[in-house]
C-alpha cells in the first residue's frame, strides 16, 4: 500500500512538473524577451533565448530565422524559415523571409549552387506577392529582384513593370519610386530624375524619398544637389542614423572628406540602432572603405 502511494506521489508530481515545463514553453515571455533583444539588435540574445525554449511557435520560429539572417547566417536562417513555411504555406511573410534568406545564400554562393538558390529566392518572392498583394515588401523585394537578376535567373525590366499597378495599389510614392528605379536601369535618365521627385513630393516627410533623390544625383555626378538634399534630410530628422549612414556612404562613393565620413560613421556605430537599419558590421566595412581610401 505504502509502495503504492509512493508511485502514484510520483506520477502525479511527473505530470505536474511537464505541465509546468510544457507551460513554461508556451509562455509568451521567451518570445517577449527575445523580441525585444532582436529590436535592440542583440540578436546572439535573440537566438540564445530562443533556442532554449523547447517547443517554438511559428512566430517564434519566424524571429530565429530572422535573428540568424541579421547575423549573416543566411543557411542557418533558411532552415529556419522553411520550417515556418512548412507550418503555414498560406501566410506571406513567411515565404517573404525565406525568399530573402535564398537570395542572400545566392549573392554568396559558388557559381554552380548560386542559381539554384536564385531560383528559389524568386519563387518564394513571387509566392508572398500572390499570397498577398497588399505586402509592400514582398512587392518591393520582388521588384528588385526582377530589376537586377538576368534573364535566365528568371529577370527582366518586362516583369518589373507588370508589377506597378499592385505597387500603386498600395502607396503612391513607392509606386513613382518604382518606376525611377526601371527607368534608372533602362539609362533614362531624365524620367528617372523625374520619378524619384515624384515619389519625394507625395511623401514629403518621409526623409528614405530624399535619400534616394539625393543618391541618384550623387551617381549622376550632381554634387551639389545631392549634398543640398543631405541638408534638407538633416533638417527634416536631426540625429537620424538613417541620414548619418547614408550621408557617410555618398562621400565615400564620391571619394570626398573620408576624414568626415569617418567621424559620422563612428557616431553611426555608436547610435541605437534597430533592425531596418544598416548593421554594424555593415558600418564597419564602410569605415575600412574610407580608412583605405575609399
Amino acid at each position: 500500500m505504502q509502495l503504492f502511494q509512493v508511485i502514484k506521489k510520483w506520477i502525479i508530481s511527473a505530470i505536474v512538473a511537464g505541465s509546468i515545463a510544457q507551460a513554461a514553453s508556451a509562455s509568451p515571455e521567451p518570445l517577449t524577451r527575445a523580441t525585444k533583444a532582436y529590436n535592440r539588435t542583440d540578436y546572439k540574445t535573440a537566438i540564445d533565448t530562443l533556442l532554449a525554449v523547447p517547443s517554438r511557435s511559428p512566430q517564434a520560429n519566424l524571429l530565429l530565422g530572422k535573428s540568424y539572417y541579421m547575423q549573416g547566417v543566411f543557411k542557418k536562417a533558411s532552415e529556419v524559415f522553411q520550417n515556418t513555411v512548412v507550418s503555414d504555406p498560406e501566410k506571406s511573410e513567411y515565404n517573404l523571409w525565406l525568399a530573402r534568406a535564398y537570395g542572400r545564400r545566392a549573392e554568396s554562393a559558388n557559381p554552380l549552387t548560386a542559381p539554384g538558390h536564385a531560383a528559389k529566392a524568386r519563387q518564394y518572392f513571387e509566392k508572398a506577392v500572390q499570397l498577398d498583394p497588399t505586402n509592400g515588401e514582398a512587392l518591393s523585394d520582388l521588384l528588385d529582384y526582377y530589376i537586377q537578376a538576368p534573364g535566365f535567373l528568371g529577370g527582366g525590366l518586362d516583369k518589373a513593370a507588370d508589377l506597378l499597378p499592385k505597387i500603386k495599389a498600395v502607396d503612391s510614392a513607392e509606386f513613382h519610386y518604382a518606376q525611377a528605379q526601371i527607368a534608372e536601369k533602362k539609362k533614362q535618365f531624365s524620367t528617372a530624375e523625374q520619378q524619384f521627385r515624384r515619389a519625394m513630393e507625395l511623401a514629403p516627410r518621409q526623409v528614405g524619398r530624399v535619400i534616394d533623390l539625393a543618391k541618384f544625383l550623387f551617381r549622376q555626378g550632381k554634387v551639389k544637389e545631392g549634398d543640398d538634399l543631405f541638408k534638407q534630410a538633416e533638417t527634416l530628422a536631426p540625429n537620424d542614423p538613417k541620414v548619418t549612414y547614408e550621408k557617410a556612404n555618398s562621400l565615400i562613393n564620391t571619394k570626398r572628406d573620408l576624414d568626415e565620413a569617418k567621424r559620422l560613421l563612428r557616431v553611426y556605430m555608436n547610435s541605437p540602432l534597430t533592425p531596418d537599419l544598416p548593421s554594424r558590421q555593415e558600418a564597419e566595412k564602410l569605415l575600412r572603405r574610407a580608412e583605405n581610401g575609399a
